[in-house]
């Protein structure tokens, strides 16, 4: 497939990155599959492709001249003269991208909510994280039920609103009635953590009556907030939100048709972006299957021109061995494409919101909101590695983090690359026992900023010594921990989803020099870190070092051209970078065309 993007800016919408112009112009088949033996660099054997240029190869911080592709894989890398031994006049193409920018290997999404974020997009309703709670109120959900009511709709939902900005003892329930009472409504914030939920949904999952009376105030690791005559108010927190949305009609709110019809357009925003490598961080997000289903069939069918890795979600409520019997059962869905082997888990919420599990406490003198005790995850992480599955743990505050790496020294195996997700703050001696384990940290690189109004509130609410420290970078590296990027997409905190943009944070710890004054520059990262944390360290994350993420004879080349030199432009242009052109497995999956072309 040749995805050709005919676009000429980005910006941000509802906190979402998004094309101005954002038009297919055409879509051509013609990618497969191939073996993964190795080709071993014979000369007698011809390429199929030879690129010449400025190749950053993330296998350290190797740079070199050329490299040859045949079948899909590279069979030389090295200097212009080595490679040009493999052109065979008439058949093999070359693309000399000498002085046009930066050839690279492709990147990784280490941990995104693509599946979820489109599918709510595809049905639902995306709020602005600026809009107050009025507009949703009056313009936004009004709107909302009437197409529901017009499609026939079962349920309702949406994602994106601010839970910094909306008031949380406001009575959402009885105003989301006064909108409708009969259809389910369940919108998250921009995070998706905390949800707004009518009384219909809450008496659909055993929580009220009809009639007021209250059942049920009780899940554990998350919160119902009640009102002072002891009755919710529709604001729901972590893991009760999780269990409220269970009860809605999630095969209605995704089908394998919704899955089928939305996974185009996520593989078209991942190869437009520079992206080869994503984990859906959250794949059971609509307790069923069907994103399996409809990525089995689309890699079949030789469709899938990214490498997908998948993770079924146990939350705090749901019964440990049958999950986990769950999510041994999804191998079957693995193809070519697919890899299906990771257990997701909540330990805490956000620090930022106040759910994160910290020590010291939060000025208000409460601790967060830890989910599972550490004799728990221990048993959890002992049956989860011992079935093959690799622990991939939501935790932000540092008492959950070491609560959790407790737990992965306690009960797992070292081999299975155990991984924290996220991870805003750390106590100092975690680090070497994440190192001596070899645990692995995935991180958002793109939240290490925040505007000024962000910052002044977290001075006012976050403990001692977190208050303008959140999200290390460069003191994984410095102790050889293996860190790889992701976006969280669609909670992006108002940042892109890019790498380059990315990358330019990581550098800098600003939004493209425009949001407020730089977060925690201590943590910034080089160039050739950030790359390889895009890169090579989140294939070693997914497993897939040893055929993906770097540019070396043997592997699948998947790689970029890339319109600038990131290793090289000025700092505050890297943003401005994006992919001419994406290659998976040697075939052109992505090309960039100007409106000037």
């Amino acid at each position: 497939m040749n995805i050709i993007i005919l676009t000429y800016s980005k910006k941000l919408l509802s906190g979402i990155a998004a094309w101005s112009v954002f038009i297919v112009v055409s879509m051509l088949a013609g990618c497969s599959s191939h073996d993964n033996s190795s080709s071993g660099g014979d000369t007698s054997e011809k390429a199929d492709l030879v690129v010449y240029g400025k190749i950053f190869t993330s296998e350290g911080n190797q740079i070199v001249e050329a490299f040859a592709v045949n079948d899909g894989k590279y069979v030389y890398v090295g200097d212009k003269a080595g490679a040009e031994a493999y052109v065979e006049n008439g058949k093999t193409e070359i693309v000399d991208y000498t002085g046009k920018g930066l050839v690279m290997p492709s990147c990784g999404n280490g941990h995104a909510h693509y599946a979820s974020g489109y599918a709510i997009q595809s049905i639902g309703t995306i709020i602005d994280m600026a809009d107050d709670v009025d507009k949703l109120m009056e313009e936004i959900l009004p709107a909302a039920v009437k197409k529901a009511r017009e499609t026939g709709a079962k349920a309702i939902i949406g994602q994106g609103w601010n839970v910094m900005k909306y008031p949380k003892d406001w009575p959402y329930r009885q105003k989301l009635d006064a909108i409708c009472s009969d259809i389910p409504i369940y919108i998250a914030d921009d995070e998706g953590h905390k949800g707004l939920v009518n009384t219909i949904t809450l008496v659909n999952a055993g929580i009220m009556r009809a009639d007021g009376t209250v059942l049920n105030t009780e899940i554990r690791g998350g919160e119902i907030m009640l009102d002072a005559d002891g009755k919710p108010t529709g604001y729901v927190k972590e893991q009760a939100g999780t269990y409220i949305r269970s009860f809605m009609d999630n095969e209605y709110l995704f089908s394998v048709d919704i899955a089928k019809a939305n996974i185009p357009t996520i593989q078209e925003q991942l190869l437009s972006e520079g992206y080869t490598m994503y984990l859906d961080g959250y794949s059971s997000y609509f307790f069923n299957e069907n994103l399996y289903k409809a990525a089995q069939q689309m890699d079949q069918a030789g469709d899938l021109h990214f490498v997908l890795g998948t993770a079924w979600e146990l939350d705090s409520w749901m019964d440990v061995d049958k999950t986990l019997a769950k999510a041994c059962d999804t191998k079957k869905y693995e193809s070519a494409h697919i890899r299906t082997n990771w257990l997701k888990l909540f330990m805490d919420g956000t620090v930022e919101s106040g759910t994160g599990f910290v020590e010291p406490l939060y000025q208000d003198g409460h601790q967060g909101t830890p989910i599972w005790t550490e004799e728990e995850f221990t048993d959890i992480t002992r049956k989860a590695n011992e079935k093959g599955l690799t622990m991939h743990v939501h935790v932000t505050g540092n008492k959950g983090v070491t609560r959790v790496v407790n737990a992965f020294i306690n009960g797992g195996k070292d081999e299975m690359r155990n991984t924290l997700v996220h991870v805003c703050t750390i106590s100092e001696p975690d680090y070497q026992r994440i190192v001596d384990h070899n645990i692995y940290v995935v991180a958002g690189l793109l939240w290490h900023h925040a505007d000024d109004p962000l910052q002044e509130q977290l001075l006012r609410e976050l403990p001692e010594g977190m208050k303008d420290k959140n999200y290390p970078m460069k003191s994984f590296f410095d102790h050889g921990i293996n860190i790889s990027s992701h976006t969280d997409y669609p909670a992006l905190s108002g940042a892109p989803d890019d790498p380059f943009s990315i990358m330019e944070i990581a550098l800098t710890g600003d939004y493209y020099a425009e949001v407020g004054k730089p977060w925690w520059t201590e943590e910034c990262i080089t160039r050739e870190q950030a790359l390889t944390a895009l890169t090579i360290n989140v294939a070693r994350q997914m497993f897939l070092e040893n055929e993906r993420g770097s540019i070396k004879t043997g592997k699948y080349a998947d790689f970029l051209l890339v319109n600038k030199d990131v290793l090289t432009c000025s700092v505050t242009e890297i943003h401005e970078a994006r992919p001419d052109a994406t290659y998976f497995e040697g075939k052109k999956v992505y090309h960039f065309v100007s409106l000037q072309e």
